[in-house]
């Protein structure tokens, strides 16, 4: 069974996760080919898996802006299939946000999505998986009905509820095979905007981590924070909590938009003796940072259900974080970590003081993490439960809320 995987860009160092999916779907059996709308930067590819996995992905876009290609592909479509063609455009036509800047973007998507649907014509794909339900996901509603080949897509969240119908969630819900949902919160999120007689094909995988490869780790001394510098992370909040606690040291993996201004918040908080950071971190560095860590540290506004908890709890270690979205269906306040109110600076002070003043507690809520990990978010195991998706729908199987992995289906 040949799957056509597509996102906006892969690989890239901040989703890990989609190519650990990508890879458990191969060693599950089915052949996977990648699709990216745009090319990643060279500088965002980490270690040789990812400039590997890079060098044999179709990057749509690039191949969109040939003309002579553009042409050809549409071309052969309408002509294969003239009434697909002008039904798949009349499609984009009708889900196009509003103004002339929202239809001249469809437009484009409904360019790149005949590109991909000749390629996987092409090809002989079977089906078509998007992941995160965004412009790509966009292109691949678009690219389904042009082609014919059914489609399925991985939602996440938050930013896609904050702006469902720009995005025309309650179509592409319609439209789709079936929907991939990383959390019990994510599907109640789908469900208040898709109509209740697609409700039954809203199925649950998490995205997941290998453990083996956190496994043995020891608790350091210093907090961690592993995270885009971006305003939803919450960063500032975290900061003028470590300022009201003299003992704590943190370092600070990651890059982006707020790097600058949380440079500036360390030194107006004097907090430079007691605050590192690195900057973007590849897999194994991460990895090691996390084996010499007391806990990590997530102060978010908004989330999906992190990953990078995942990786932390793996580790064994304890996580601080806060009370949102899907984040409790792995975080259990008191046995594998510490929840708190978004934005709430004291409950976070408090949380840090807590954790560096027991660490016997925080040894044992670090192996009780470990153990929740292994048992819902291994993404060996998540992989095989998608890949049972993509069997049971075709052969007509009735699939469970939370599918079984491929093997046990077989």
């Amino acid at each position: 069974m040949k799957i056509v995987y597509l996102t906006g860009e892969y690989p890239r160092a901040t989703d890990t996760f989609i190519q650990r999916e990508v890879a458990g779907l191969r060693a599950a059996g089915l052949t996977v080919e990648t699709a990216s709308i745009r090319r990643t930067g060279a500088e965002h590819h980490v270690g040789e898996e990812q400039r590997a996995e890079a060098a044999r992905t179709f990057h749509v876009l690039e191949a969109a802006k040939n003309p002579f290609r553009l042409l050809k592909a549409h071309g052969a479509l309408m002509v294969a299939n003239p009434k697909r063609w002008f039904s798949a455009l009349a499609l984009a036509w009708r889900t196009a946000p509003k103004g002339v800047k929202g239809r001249a973007y469809q437009l484009f998507y409904f360019a790149e999505a005949g590109v991909l649907a000749r390629q996987m014509q092409t090809t002989g794909a079977a089906h078509l998986h998007n992941h995160i339900a965004k412009a790509s996901c966009t292109v691949a509603m678009l690219a389904s009905e042009l082609s014919g080949i059914p489609y399925s897509f991985t939602l996440h969240g938050p930013d896609i509820f904050f702006e469902p119908h720009h995005w025309r969630l309650d179509e592409k819900i319609a439209r789709a095979r079936f929907v991939s949902c990383i959390s019990h919160f994510c599907r109640s999120q789908a469900m208040a905007f898709s109509a209740p007689e697609h409700w039954e094909k809203l199925h649950i995988v998490h995205c997941g981590v290998e453990p083996s490869r956190y496994a043995g780790a020891a608790m350091g001394e210093e907090l961690l924070f592993v995270g885009r510098l971006a305003p939803v992370k919450g960063l500032p909040v975290l900061l003028h909590a470590m300022a009201r606690v003299p003992d704590a040291r943190l370092t600070i993996v990651g890059d982006g938009p707020q790097r600058s201004d949380v440079e500036a918040l360390v030194r107006t908080l004097q907090l430079e003796a007691r605050v590192q950071m690195l900057g973007y971190q590849n897999q194994d560095e991460v990895a090691a940072l996390l084996s010499q860590s007391a806990a990590l540290v997530l102060p978010s506004f908004a989330e999906g259900l992190p990953v990078v908890l995942m990786e932390a709890m793996a580790a064994g270690l304890p996580v601080i974080t806060t009370r949102i979205a899907g984040v409790p269906e792995l975080v259990k306040d008191g046995e594998n970590g510490w929840l708190v109110a978004a934005g709430d600076e004291d409950g976070l002070r408090g949380a840090i003081e807590a954790l560096l003043g027991d660490p016997a507690r925080a040894a044992k809520m670090g192996a009780a993490g470990r153990e929740a990990v292994c048992a819902e978010f291994d993404a060996g195991i998540e992989a095989r439960r998608l890949a049972g998706l993509f069997h049971a729908y075709p052969s007509g199987k009735t699939a469970q809320l939370r599918p079984e992995p491929l093997e046990d289906t077989l």
